[in-house]
């Protein structure tokens, strides 16, 4: 085995060199999602009456566990930041690892660069072991910047260093996924989506598992219900990190056994050979219909998948506010009604198809540049082509697809929901799922812009889709002001089922999508290609 890893030594350092910039920022994000936890509670929660309502508006709310998990304890800051930091941090980590490994393994490949590398005394199973070796570093690496970082902000150091193992674990075991995916996709494109529909997969599961009132047993599920089952700053229980690195250890022992079996540059599912003639790729519109192809039919499953999770949850809300002591007492009293309980419900739920959808979209638009970086976009425009077709033939999908993945979900979720229950109407949930579509034009519309004027500053289109997370879903529990709440594009986004729905927030959510995508062709006019 030994003279298998042959070079692991010298080819380290050279990618921790290359990816290190890469890796930063989500270090820095997870750890940055948990000290802000620990250190707006004591503002915003001050006593325990605010405490108490932080707790009640939380259980009352099935969507808010479907993102971040089962609250255990919001008493306590330690508390709070292992539910608001706890499971996203873990998806985040997971992200990061599986995009290290894939980058440094089968991307590599894909560029020719593994090549030259294979030439030199390197053993086969040199270039995956250096890609999760350099994901586990920065696996360990985040833990430890994570629980200084959340200590130093006056967290508990047992509850922050807890925590912070999650985080670790969570990464281990997706770089394993990730080099498994690695072996197994055509290229590093279909990799990534393979590996990172897998963490989805298990994401949602995990959601629908701690919102819809399932039994205890059911967390263990998932590798994200082993994680939680370490309740970070309750009991800190270690032994749970034990299962999920052992996992790691072994998807990354299969993972390096696939590798040796494997032909160089290609996966265990090839790629299907081109057609003999070209058909409708042959024009510029089919070409970039077949660019999204692949990542089209699996973001619809995704959208019919959501569709049908969300619309079984639904079903659930009535029962979650009976088995809730607090809530029950609140809606005997006559102080707030059931049905604007499940009203809100139902607006948290379409919010998150529309943040979802949003990543789709910005996404589609993504392509657009890295086709440019790949040299794949100048014999277009070398031709007949305009700049202006070629950037619509990619914006048009992304609109489109958005709308479509938009309606397909709400369709589905709304039939699923009218079936099985009384508590949603199938009408109310594709309006509002309609309605909710040009707040998803608007973030869409300012990827395009970005990428259209000012490709270097791309990273503004998925920072925007994540300050809309959060001030969506985050920004009514910390109270923010209104026109801070205002600056989210789904905030304007009118209740269908109000007696009179501000529909012209409708009008100008269409028109400041019309104004970024209009920027983004004028910026596209006049730029440099890649």
């Amino acid at each position: 085995m030994g003279g298998r890893l042959t070079g692991v030594r010298h080819l380290l350092p050279v990618a921790l060199h290359q990816d290190r910039k890469s890796i930063a920022p989500w270090i820095a994000l997870i750890s940055v999602l948990s000290a802000s936890s620990v250190l707006v509670y004591d503002w915003v929660f001050p006593d325990p009456e605010a405490q108490r309502i932080l707790q009640l508006n939380v259980t009352a709310n099935p969507a808010m566990a479907l993102i971040f998990g089962k609250p255990v304890d919001l008493t306590t800051a330690d508390g709070f930041n292992a539910w608001r930091a706890g499971a996203l941090g873990m998806f985040f980590s997971g992200l990061m690892a599986i995009f290290i490994v894939v980058r440094n393994s089968r991307a590599e490949e894909d560029s020719g660069r593994a090549e030259l590398v294979a030439s030199g005394v390197i053993g086969r199973e040199a270039r995956p072991a250096v890609a999760v070796a350099l994901a586990a570093m920065a696996a360990l690496l985040l833990g430890v910047v994570s629980a200084l970082v959340t200590i130093a902000f006056g967290g508990g150091v047992a509850n922050s260093i807890m925590l912070s193992a999650t985080f670790t674990a969570s990464a281990l075991l997706f770089a394993g996924v990730g080099v498994v995916a690695a072996q197994v996709g055509s290229d590093a494109r279909a990799a990534n989506t393979l590996a990172v529909t897998v963490l989805g997969a298990l994401f949602v599961a995990r959601g629908y598992i701690d919102s819809s009132g399932a039994p205890d047993w059911a967390a263990w599920l998932t590798p994200f219900g082993w994680l939680q089952e370490t309740r970070p700053a309750v009991d800190n229980i270690w032994w749970p990190l034990a299962l999920v690195v052992g996992l790691a250890l072994v998807l990354v022992g299969v993972g390096l056994a696939l590798h040796a079996r494997r032909d160089f540059g290609m996966g265990l599912v090839p790629p299907r050979p081109g057609p003999a003639r070209a058909g409708a790729v042959g024009t510029l519109w089919g070409l970039a219909l077949r660019l999204h192809r692949s990542a089209l039919a699996s973001w619809m499953v995704g959208f019919a998948v959501l569709g049908i999770l969300l619309g079984f949850l639904a079903n659930t809300v009535t029962d979650v506010f009976a088995e809730n002591p607090g809530i029950a007492q609140i809606l005997a009293s006559g102080a707030v009604a059931q049905e604007d309980l499940v009203a809100e419900f139902l607006l948290t739920m379409i919010r998150l198809l529309g943040i979802y959808a949003a990543v789709h979209g910005v996404q589609v638009v993504m392509r657009l540049y890295a086709e440019e970086l790949e040299f794949r976009a100048d014999p277009l425009l070398g031709g007949a082509t305009t700049r202006a077709a070629h950037l619509a033939s990619h914006a048009v999908i992304a609109f489109l697809s958005t709308a479509v993945g938009m309606v397909v979900a709400g369709s589905v979720m709304g039939w699923v929901a009218d079936a099985t229950g009384d508590t949603i109407g199938f009408a109310d949930v594709l309006g509002q799922t309609v309605a909710t579509i040009p707040a998803v034009w608007v973030l869409v519309g300012l990827a395009l812009a970005v990428v259209g004027a000012k490709p270097s500053k791309r990273l503004a289109g998925w920072m925007a889709v994540v300050a809309t997370f959060a001030i969506t879903i985050l920004g009514p529990m910390f109270t923010l002001d209104e026109w801070v709440l205002d600056i989210s594009p789904l905030w304007h986004v009118p209740n269908v089922q109000a007696a009179d729905p501000a529909w012209g927030g409708l009008v100008g959510l269409a028109l400041v999508a019309a104004a970024f995508t209009a920027i983004g062709f004028a910026g596209y006019r006049r730029r440099d290609i890649a």
